[in-house]
């Protein structure tokens, strides 16, 4: 059987030689991006420099306006059909605004160091490199394709050498840092990084006191490097790690497990101290937390960023300790320091807890004082002995295992007692593993009568309780807890000061104004938040730019000399322990090439022997800085090429300066940076550190690096289990309905249970944008994703329901080209007035959708015109041309295909966002009430005349259904226009 060319067989006959059908948006697509691609269609222009726009020319009026989206990490997997719902939103807001007359700059680059790469090479032997660059390849690939506006030329990945060689230079800036409380900054703030070099001139000329109040002449070279060195704002230290022997490796907290166990393999985990860089963010801790209300973000993340910095204000309380030999001999002099939030209570502190690495505990007393009762020591016959076995146990478990056994309270009675200065009573000092070296002092002062966790303490060890805050009108009847909330001091006064009666926050400053008159402790403010432990010991990361010189002293590698590369290693996995070989230490592959890590070099003083260092630098060193080298991606004559700075400074202030555009608030920063909400504290909050730092230093004036935060929501997708608990293909899954009305879902005959979550390989449930683009177009595959749902919410993926995507373009194709011979059937009849004003109430309503970042409800709002365009015997141009530029930042692909087959010669990807006529706006209306199962979840100002059809997808779009919906599958949608709508889920 023959069809006549450029048809396709149906069952209904051939189709149209001119639908659009998947095939022909292919052409169209693949076309469009060529074009654009040839015509630095999105080049944004630079003010000055190389970097132009598709014309040659820099900046103009247009306000800058700088997209991000967080750095994807290429996978060996590609991406799935979740992975670009923040790319697609971010290319509509892009595209959107250059429609507005923005210079908008949207570049995507690669955040190519990771474990997985590593894990590979170890398995295969190929180079964790070729792996990478064969990934990045693959994922350009499927961006390429999706018709993303990003500016090519700004791209890169952070193991590209150039890259490699700013992130080692931004280190060496902080590592030729230190903190200077008093500085004067330039937005005019207290506090700040300053050279290495001005401290060493201050100690010289006497104006600051060395540390240890030596004179800075009297000390030789090595001693005046000590000195510096141990406030540089990057720095080594001996740190606490979670020590794997079996994978021979150093795991981070979030890779072991409840049990004190690696989650690869199952080996035991031990904490060593290490030798380990260090980064001194808390000197940076109070910025952090302030300038939060300076920025843009979700709520939710500045909570979780504040939580994780933790700062308290509170007192120091110094606590003597009965039994030492210090405290025997000098009569005061043993003592253990507590910081607490809750100073008022210190009249009912019963007890006191230490870490069981706390130096207190490494001398006890040989016997039990008297009135220690069985159920403090543990079963031991001494305090030595108790103690001793404690810190055993403690030692085996890991930080994450401790706090997690909280609830346990295990400790045992030290056979110490610390005398409460508050009111002279000898109390007991419990170690406890919960209470961590690491955080405050290592040691907490216990209040049974205002914390729950102590009051729980108490009852497994019968301690005593004292009341120190009582609510207003007294206690409930029967009360015996912990009481948390708020009222009046009570049982708190010695002969000196007395709290009765006070509330908690005048109580506070008594309190501590008494401490602070009597030597027991002062007011203070500590944070959560620990120095970043920044080194790796793996081979695939940023090489640190420091030698080690024969006295093992750090010395900066020169600018020069940059990059330091990764050199070839015989073996890129780490070597490997008896499981329980807790004395075994790490071994880095880079110490494998001997060649690389000795070298002689003449770095001013004539050539000398150095090691290099042997560890890496973390995943997050790449994602610190990034943002800025979008902006000046370039090391020619016009960039950083001297090696002076890491970002043109012109470049900067014009692209991310503190009130850069009309949005732009006072800390400056990148417009819209969208990711997930999983990188909420870590990356944010050490891209920030670094920010501040090269602020401080000169280099950037924005204060912060990221002005507004959008957290996109998940898309996921059913996955199907059998009766064995295996998953099974979700694509040859069926469903029927069941007896009982519920859906029933069945696999090759079998009954399957459908579970709903993640996309992944494992799960047999990944839908590719590849097949999205094979089967739909790239086109329909934006659309759908962008009509979900709204951005900020998590969406089930139901590759049936794209179709309806599908639909709307091909009914808009159709209200410009006829199907049969592809001549433009728009026509130059003036639009009627009901047409003009369905036309401009779209226009404003798309607006303010678009400037909202709700393209789903835009959609919706589009869908609506477009068929009321369907419904007319003529479309006529001046109806159809401003719905196509409305559709364009969504739909890129078909709207530039139909702009040009009405005419226009030139991309519309600058041409102004239509603007509604205030004339046609006025119209009567109607409340629309939208039930979700019997509730109000939404109220729609309509049209009197809307049709059903657009009534309920109206319904559908508004938000708050949305929400109320929450994914779930809609059963039936009844309609009573203009009305009512009434959904069934």
């Amino acid at each position: 059987m023959s069809t006549p060319e450029n048809t396709t067989p149906t069952a209904a006959g051939p189709e149209p030689a001119h639908r659009y059908t998947p095939a022909l948006a292919r052409d169209i697509e693949e076309r469009w991006q060529d074009r654009w691609s040839e015509r630095g269609t999105f080049h944004a222009a630079n003010p000055s420099g190389s970097l132009t726009d598709g014309a040659g020319g820099h900046a103009g009026t247009g306000q800058p306006f700088f997209i991000m989206d967080m750095f994807p990490y290429p996978s060996g997997a590609g991406l799935h059909v979740g992975h670009p719902l923040g790319y697609i939103a971010t290319d509509v807001v892009g595209r959107f605004r250059m429609m507005c007359g923005d210079n908008v700059l949207h570049a995507l680059g690669y955040d190519a160091f990771g474990l997985p790469a590593e894990q590979y090479a170890v398995q295969t032997g190929q180079h964790p490199r070729t792996t990478t660059e064969q990934n990045i390849v693959t994922m350009k690939r499927q961006l390429r394709r999706m018709g993303l506006a990003h500016d090519e030329r700004r791209t890169f990945a952070t193991i590209d050498p150039e890259y490699v060689r700013w992130t080692q230079w931004i280190f060496l800036q902080i590592f030729d840092s230190w903190y200077d409380p008093e500085h004067v900054r330039p937005d005019g703030g207290r506090g700040g990084a300053r050279r290495i070099a001005e401290l060493e001139a201050e100690y010289a000329a006497g104006t600051r006191e060395v540390p240890g109040g030596v004179a800075w002449a009297d000390l030789d070279a090595g001693a005046r490097r000590d000195v510096v060195d141990a406030q540089r704002l990057a720095y080594v230290d001996e740190s606490p790690v979670n020590w794997c022997p079996g994978l021979g490796t150093v795991l981070a907290n979030e890779e072991v497990t409840a049990d004190g166990r690696s989650e690869r393999g199952n080996y035991p985990v031990f904490q060593r101290s290490l030798r380990q860089w260090k980064m001194r963010i808390t000197a940076y801790a109070d910025r952090l937390t302030d300038d939060l209300e300076l920025i843009d973000w979700p709520e939710k993340v500045k909570s979780m960023q504040r939580n994780w910095i933790g700062r308290s204000v509170g007192a120091n309380v110094r606590f003597d300790v009965v039994g030492t030999a210090e405290y025997d001999a000098a009569g005061a002099g043993g003592q253990v320091e507590v910081f607490t939030t809750r100073p008022d209570t210190l009249f009912g502190a019963t007890f006191m807890v230490v870490a069981p690495e706390h130096p207190l505990l490494d001398e006890v007393p040989a016997a039990w004082p008297e009135g220690t009762r069985a159920a403090w020591t543990g079963g031991h016959a001494s305090p030595v002995e108790a103690v001793a076995a404690y810190r055993r146990e403690a030692a085996a478990k890991t930080a994450v295992e401790r706090q997690a056994d909280a609830g346990k309270k295990t400790g045992v009675f030290t056979g110490h007692l610390a005398v409460n200065p508050a009111n002279g009573q000898a109390i007991p000092v419990f170690t406890a593993d919960y209470v961590l070296m690491g955080y405050g002092t290592g040691a907490i002062m216990a209040v049974p009568g205002g914390d729950e966790r102590d009051f729980a303490f108490t009852q497994a060890f019968d301690l005593p309780v004292v009341h120190t805050v009582e609510p207003e009108g007294g206690f409930p009847d029967g009360f015996s807890g912990a009481w948390t909330g708020a009222g009046r001091a009570i049982n708190s006064a010695n002969d000196e000061v007395s709290l009765n009666g006070l509330g908690v926050d005048d109580a506070k400053a008594t309190i501590v104004e008494w401490l602070t008159a009597t030597g027991a402790g002062e007011g203070t403010t500590t944070y959560r938040l620990r120095d970043w432990l920044f080194s790796r010991q793996r081979y695939w990361g940023e090489p640190f730019p420091i030698l080690w010189d024969a006295d093992d002293r750090p010395v900066a590698i020169p600018g020069e000399l940059l990059p330091v590369d990764l050199p070839d290693v015989p073996d890129y996995s780490p070597r490997t322990f008896e499981p329980d070989d807790r004395d075994s230490s790490p071994e880095a592959p880079l110490g494998r090439n001997d060649e690389w890590v000795h070298v002689t070099l003449d770095l001013g003083d004539g050539p000398q022997t150095y090691r290099r260092d042997t560890n890496t630098m973390p995943n997050w060193a790449g994602s610190c800085w990034y943002y800025l080298r979008y902006l000046d991606p370039t090391d020619s004559t016009d960039g950083p090429a001297a090696g002076t700075a890491v970002v043109d400074p012109e470049l900067e202030q014009y692209w991310m300066g503190p009130k850069h555009n009309a949005t732009s608030g006072p800390a400056g920063g990148v417009d819209l940076y969208v990711g997930g909400v999983e990188h909420a504290v870590l990356h944010l909050l050490y891209a920030r550190f670094w920010h501040k730092v090269l602020f401080d230093l000169g280099y950037v004036t924005s204060l912060e690096p990221f002005g507004k935060l959008f957290n996109q929501g998940y898309i996921q997708a059913y996955a199907f289990v059998d009766d064995r608990g295996q998953y099974v293909p979700a694509a040859e899954v069926t469903e029927e309905p069941g007896a009982d009305g519920e859906p029933v879902y069945t696999w090759n005959g079998q009954v399957v249970q459908r579970e709903y979550g993640k996309m992944g390989k494992s799960l047999k449930n990944v839908v590719t944008p590849d097949e999205m683009y094979e089967q739909y177009g790239a086109d329909t595959f934006r659309v759908y994703e962008m009509s979900m749902g709204p951005l900020d919410l998590s969406r089930p993926w139901e590759t049936r329901a794209v179709v309806g995507s599908q639909r709307f373009l091909q009914r808009l194709w159709r209200n410009v080209v006829d199907e049969e011979t592809g001549a433009v059937t728009a026509t130059d009849d003036e639009p009627e007035v009901a047409t003009l004003r369905a036309l401009h109430r779209t226009i404003a309503d798309v607006r303010v959708e678009m400037e909202h970042m709700r393209p789903n409800t835009a959609i919706a709002k589009l869908i609506t015109y477009n068929n009321h365009l369907t419904g007319l015997d003529r479309v006529p141009r001046a109806a159809v041309e401003p719905l196509v530029l409305m559709v364009a930042p969504i739909a890129p692909h078909v709207a530039e295909e139909l702009w040009e087959r009405l005419g226009h010669d030139a991309s519309l990807a600058r041409e102004p966002f239509p603007v509604a006529d205030e004339q046609y706006l006025v119209e009567d209306t109607v409340t629309c009430v939208v039930q979700v199962k019997g509730k109000v979840r939404g109220r729609l100002e309509v049209a009197p005349s809307i049709s059903e059809a657009d009534l309920q997808a109206a319904a559908l779009a508004e938000p708050n259904v949305v929400r109320a919906i929450d994914g779930a599958p809609v059963r039936k949608v009844i309609v009573r226009a203009p009305k009512l709508v009434n959904i069934v889920v």
